[in-house]
């Protein structure tokens, strides 16, 4: 008998006093779960979010639509960037005050192309406040999933309160399954057996979150 058919078996004894039932998946599995913990108003659910992606030592900011163009400039001068990648779809007048030179997100672009890229600037799908996560779907503001990944730095817009939701139910209510989403929470750190953490190892170093408009 192979690992297969053993694995199998244990699961048909293990399904065997569980009744037939012909109907999808979706419907005949419950989903009565809380949706949300608690009920907060929607200054409460960003401050919550600013709170959670804060804990995960991502760098909040919070501006109204005007203070935009300012704010990446001065974001990506501090970082020191001169190269940044920005996705077809992201807002030109976004990155119209900063002093960069742009990279468009091209299917050709290899990983060490744009690990020579200092910055990538992008917006979001959705972010979670229970969860402090920024979720990307790859539309055209996101782009590819390559250039939130390799660049060292990620400038990540959320627009507040349109895409901001309480918990991962709710947005998955929002989310398409066939799109290519990236779930993030915080900057890309690992530890090894000794809890030493290194960040930067599986994305960016560094994110930085821009709440766009009002609370």
């Amino acid at each position: 008998m192979s690992s297969r058919e053993r694995v199998l078996g244990r699961v048909r004894r293990a399904l065997a006093d569980v009744p037939a039932d012909a109907r999808p998946y979706e419907e005949a599995v419950t989903r009565d779960y809380l949706r949300e913990h608690g009920q907060r108003s929607v200054a409460e659910t960003v401050d919550l979010l600013a709170e959670n992606l804060a804990d995960y030592r991502a760098i909040v900011h919070r501006c109204a639509e005007e203070e935009l163009p300012g704010l990446l400039a001065r974001l990506l001068s501090a970082h020191g960037s001169r190269t940044v990648v920005v996705p077809p779809g992201l807002p030109a007048q976004w990155t119209a005050a900063a002093d960069v030179t742009l990279v468009q997100d091209l299917a050709a672009s290899t990983a060490p192309e744009l690990d020579e890229v200092d910055s990538v600037v992008t917006g979001c799908a959705v972010a979670v406040a229970e969860t402090g996560t920024i979720v990307l779907d790859g539309s055209p503001d996101q782009g590819r999933r390559r250039i939130t990944l390799v660049p060292d730095h990620h400038v990540c817009v959320v627009r507040v309160p349109d895409q901001v939701v309480p918990s991962v139910p709710r947005a998955l209510e929002r989310l398409d399954p066939a799109r290519p989403l990236t779930w993030i929470s915080g900057p890309s750190a690992t530890s090894d057996i000794e809890l030493d953490r290194v960040e930067g190892v599986h994305g960016p170093r560094t994110l930085e979150v821009v709440l766009l408009g009002g609370s």
